[in-house]
This record gives C-alpha cells, sequence and structure tokens, in this order.
C-alpha cells in the first residue's frame, strides 16, 4: 500500500517539474516596421521574424548578442537565452524598433 502512495507522490511531482514546451513568437516585418513591435516571452521560446516586405531588414540586438539577417519574404529565428528586456532593430531602417521582455 505504501508503494502506490509513493509511486502517486512521484507521478505528481513528476507532473509539476516537467518543463513546459517552448513558445514560437510571431513577429512581422512589414511597411518598414516589426509587427508587433513589443512581445513577451520567456527564457527558452523562439523569436520568428517574418520579413513581408520588398525590402531587406534584419532584428539586430542593441547588445550585440544576435543578428538576424532577412531577405525580403524570407524568415529568420532565433532562441531566447536569458531573461531581461531586449531592444532591437533594423540595421538598415534605424526606426525600426521592438522590444522583447524576456521572463524566466
Amino acid at each position: 500500500m505504501a508503494s502506490k502512495s509513493y509511486l502517486l507522490a512521484a507521478c505528481v511531482f513528476a507532473a509539476f517539474a516537467a518543463p513546459t514546451a517552448a513558445e514560437t513568437i510571431h513577429i512581422e516585418m512589414q511597411n518598414v516596421g516589426y509587427s508587433p513591435a513589443t512581445v513577451s516571452a520567456h527564457v527558452g521560446d523562439i523569436v520568428e521574424w517574418a520579413n513581408g516586405d520588398f525590402l531587406a531588414h534584419t532584428a539586430t540586438a542593441r547588445s550585440k548578442e544576435w543578428d538576424v539577417m532577412l531577405l525580403p519574404k524570407k524568415t529568420g529565428r532565433i532562441v531566447l537565452k536569458r531573461p531581461g528586456d531586449i531592444e532591437y532593430y533594423c540595421r538598415f531602417h534605424p526606426n525600426m524598433t521592438g522590444r522583447i521582455s524576456v521572463a524566466e
């Protein structure tokens, strides 16, 4: 009888300890802007940019942590590795700015 309660406790613990699946956050590049310009995410999530413009764009972290180059009609992605606020911009169009708030 005691072994059943240990097994039940182990199953409950495993259910709560299991990591959550990473989400993919989609950001469109269109009309020389990011949409949405501000997003919230978690460490381990994937951010994917899709360039819907006829111009090339980048998503470049001001911290120089990453730089994603996107030709027209292409997509690019990164995996978020640390918590904090990340400001980014397009190197070709500096008025294109975005922000990712990353939680643990």
